[in-house]
């Protein structure tokens, strides 16, 4: 296993020539680098009560300054009834007692910046929870002030309330069931994209954004360094809220097209920009998580000249591995992943900038995903960090990541906490599109609580989580992987990973450098170069359980290249046969 060198070379600096060096005053310091997501729930408890809070975040703060990253972003901890877990926010100017206090809060924020790192909260402004003052004022009477703040609707021509199909339109939710749920003291129907107690806010109403603006204001004034913006992509949607196309096998509509890029949406962006981010120092993050967005979308978000948002979450790879829906799962083709990654870095290489991420707190574990998590569990979540973490754009950790922890495991549907996945098998087994077995096999390839077990910190009874009952399951393999057994590992996934990161500090090339697929139709082994100047570096990874020869083309080019980074022992030559689940990194200056 090789090490990267350990040195005091400076964050890489603007180059004009470089591609995405074009930034007025250089590129900005998110080039350069890497965010970890904690999902507050299933981080660290603090106190007992079998829920991870803002003490137990701050009380292992030293691993992520250990771990090297410089931005911490902090899944929603306001107040919530969490019907979605904490995603249905009932007050945004105040933490859940779940979580903590705003004093909790502050001292945590003092911690992250007193180790040199940056706080970016979760921003959900698509939706409230249905017990924010802002709906209960809107439901209490159709005339009310703050009616127009969200989506009514009157039954469809003809129909009384509450009729089968008498909803405004056909559009399904995400967390299954139709889009509209009907009022019944206003003989009304409301708007929800997610779950009925996420009513959608109307941001065609000015006063609206003003409170979102005046909120976010608040927040960064308190210290926040920025925001993740959820499904960000979703608050303008066609005003005339048309059907969407049924497709097979689906009950409802897909809304997608009329609320996915609607007509005011870079208008927002740029209003919010405007008023929120203009004029304040440039420490902040913005990052707006798009579902559907496309490369040319994306283009168009995070150009800097538009000024609307840094970089966005795309979806379009971790949904390769898909059929019909997120539970069809299908096997992921490498050249599929490829031509998506590949499409990606070509398109944002003049402008804009990517995020690069595997995992976070909606996607199932990648080792289990796309790796192999048995024979192979250390080589393939160390070869599928090398291949994210060398592409262009800011790469993205989630809580466990770095220690290569699993899929739940489950194997009943009582052991699912999730509204999605719950939803989604009652639905499933009252449409009959699948059997128990089938529904329980798709959850445990795909479910959101497989990614939302507790971090395994130690190999204590609750993986040094909490000292009470947790909320969701411990993954029973966590006396082998955790934290504890990895810390002083050079050849653990954690070693790995601080390599990657300390890589991406130190050598201008992984962050700015340009991008050139090779072997682009090669099924096991995923290769490209990054350049800048006159530093080329060569990545190869084999992304099979089986030894693969390599044919490069220009292969005599790389002789003599030197092993910057690999994840399995030895220095072999940059034409060697790549082991199963080999990663390797070579060097050529000059």
């Amino acid at each position: 296993m090789t090490d990267s060198p350990l040195s005091d070379t400076p964050r890489p600096t603007a180059d004009p020539d470089a591609p995405g060096g074009a930034w007025p005053d250089g590129p900005p310091w998110w080039t350069s680098a890497v965010v970890y997501q904690i999902y507050p729930r299933s981080f660290a408890d603090s106190d007992g009560d079998g829920v991870g809070d803002l003490r137990g975040i701050a009380s292992r703060l030293d691993h992520l300054q250990h771990l090297g990253v410089d931005v911490v972003w902090l899944s929603p901890v306001y107040r919530s009834p969490q019907d979605d877990n904490g995603y249905d926010i009932s007050d945004y100017q105040d933490i859940d007692p779940t979580f903590g206090s705003l004093e909790d809060f502050d001292a945590l924020v003092e911690g992250i910046h007193a180790r040199g790192m940056k706080l970016v909260m979760d921003l959900v402004v698509n939706h409230t929870s249905d017990e924010h003052p802002w709906f209960v004022e809107s439901r209490s009477s159709t005339d009310n002030p703050k009616r127009d703040w969200y989506w009514w609707r009157r039954p469809r021509a003809g129909m009384e309330p509450g009729a089968p199909g008498a909803e405004p339109n056909n559009w399904g939710a995400a967390f299954s069931g139709p889009a509209w749920d009907l009022d019944e003291a206003t003989g009304e129907y409301y708007l929800h994209l997610f779950s009925r107690k996420q009513p959608d806010l109307n941001w065609e109403n000015p006063e609206v954004r003003a409170a979102v603006h005046a909120m976010m204001r608040w927040w960064l004034d308190r210290g926040v360094d920025g925001f993740r913006m959820d499904v960000v992509n979703f608050i303008s949607k066609d005003p005339a809220l048309p059907d969407g196309v049924v497709r097979e096998g689906r009950v409802y509509g897909d809304g997608h097209p009329h609320y996915g890029y609607g007509p005011r949406l870079h208008e927002y962006l740029a209003e919010m920009h405007r008023e929120v981010f203009a004029g304040r120092p440039g420490r902040l993050l913005t990052v707006g998580e798009m579902p559907g967005a496309t490369v040319e979308q994306a283009v168009r978000f995070t150009d800097p000249r538009r000024a609307e948002v840094d970089m966005v979450f795309t979806f379009e790879h971790v949904s390769l591995d898909q059929g019909a829906s997120k539970w069809d799962v299908r096997p992921l083709r490498l050249t599929d992943l490829k031509a998506t990654f590949g499409r990606w870095q070509a398109g944002l290489a003049e402008v804009g900038w990517n995020s690069l991420y595997w995992n976070n707190h909606d996607q199932p574990r990648v080792v289990s995903r796309f790796g192999d998590d048995d024979a192979f569990r250390v080589a393939s979540a160390t070869a599928l960090a090398t291949l994210l973490h060398l592409h262009r754009g800011t790469p993205y950790v989630y809580q466990g990541e770095e220690l290569g922890m699993t899929n739940a495991g489950f194997t009943r549907i009582e052991q699912y906490r999730d509204i999605e996945s719950v939803n989604h098998h009652r639905e499933a087994l009252e449409y009959g599109w699948a059997t128990e077995d089938e529904i329980l096999a798709s959850l445990a390839a795909m479910s959101r609580d497989n990614a939302r077990t507790p971090v395994q910190w130690d190999d204590s009874p609750h993986a040094g989580f909490t000292t009470g009952e947790p909320w969701i399951e411990v993954n029973a393999n966590h006396r082998e992987i955790n934290a504890a057994a990895q810390l002083d590992d050079p050849r653990s996934v954690l070693a790995h990973y601080r390599r990657l990161i300390e890589l991406r500090h130190t050598e201008p090339a992984v962050a700015l450098g340009d991008f050139t697929m090779l072997l682009p139709q090669h099924e096991q082994v995923y290769a490209f170069t990054r350049r800048l100047g006159r530093t080329s570096l060569l990545v190869l990874v084999n992304v099979s359980g089986e030894e693969q020869a390599l044919d490069l083309p220009g292969a005599d080019r790389w002789m003599g290249a030197g092993l910057l980074l690999g994840n399995l022992d030895g220095s072999p030559a940059p034409d060697a046969p790549l082991r199963p689940w080999e990663a390797r990194v070579h060097r050529v200056a000059g």
